[in-house]
C-alpha cells in the first residue's frame, strides 16, 4: 500500500511540473520578428490578448520591403485557439492555430501604386519559452493575402 501512495504522489508532483501554460483571459503578450514569403522581407509585430481559455485575439502589423514594386504595408487581426491544456503541453511550450483577416496596401518605391488587398488566412505555430517572459516564435500561415510565415520573440507581458 505504501508503494501506491507514493507512486501516486510521484505522479503528482510529476504532474505539477509540467504543467501546461496558462492562456487564460488576461493573458497579452506582444511579438517581434521578421518573415518570409514570395514578395520580399516582412517585418512584424503584434499582440495577442487572452479572452477567454485557450482562446486569444490579436493584431499584426507589418511592412514588407521587396526589390520590385511589391513593397506593402499590411494590418490584420487574428484569433488563435492555444492546444496547451488540451495536449497537456508542458509549460514552455504554446501550440496554436487560427484565422488572420487583414488589408495590405502594396506600393512601390517609384510611386507606383499596387492597389490594396483583403485577405482571410489560416496560420499555425508555436512558441517555446526559455523563460517564464521570453519565447521565440514560429508561424506558418497561407490564404488569400498574408501567405508565408514569420519567426521571432515574445514578450509575456
Amino acid at each position: 500500500m505504501k508503494k501506491i501512495a507514493l507512486l501516486v504522489v510521484m505522479f503528482i508532483s510529476l504532474n505539477a511540473a509540467f504543467a501546461q501554460a496558462t492562456i487564460d483571459k488576461g493573458y497579452k503578450d506582444l511579438n517581434l520578428g521578421v518573415g518570409f514569403s514570395g514578395y520580399g522581407l516582412p517585418v512584424y509585430f503584434g499582440m495577442d490578448f487572452g479572452v477567454y481559455k485557450d482562446i486569444t485575439v490579436g493584431f499584426n502589423a507589418a511592412v514588407r520591403f521587396d526589390d520590385y514594386y511589391n513593397n506593402s504595408l499590411g494590418i490584420s487581426g487574428n484569433g488563435n485557439y492555444h492546444f496547451n491544456t488540451l495536449l497537456e503541453l508542458p509549460s514552455q511550450w504554446d501550440l496554436y492555430a487560427g484565422l488572420s483577416l487583414g488589408y495590405i496596401i502594396w506600393f512601390g518605391d517609384d510611386g507606383y501604386d499596387g492597389g490594396d488587398d483583403f485577405g482571410l488566412d489560416l496560420q499555425v505555430g508555436g512558441r517555446y519559452f526559455w523563460n517564464d517572459s521570453w519565447a521565440i516564435n514560429v508561424e506558418f500561415g497561407g490564404g488569400t493575402a498574408f501567405s508565408g510565415g514569420k519567426i521571432g520573440v515574445t514578450k509575456k507581458l
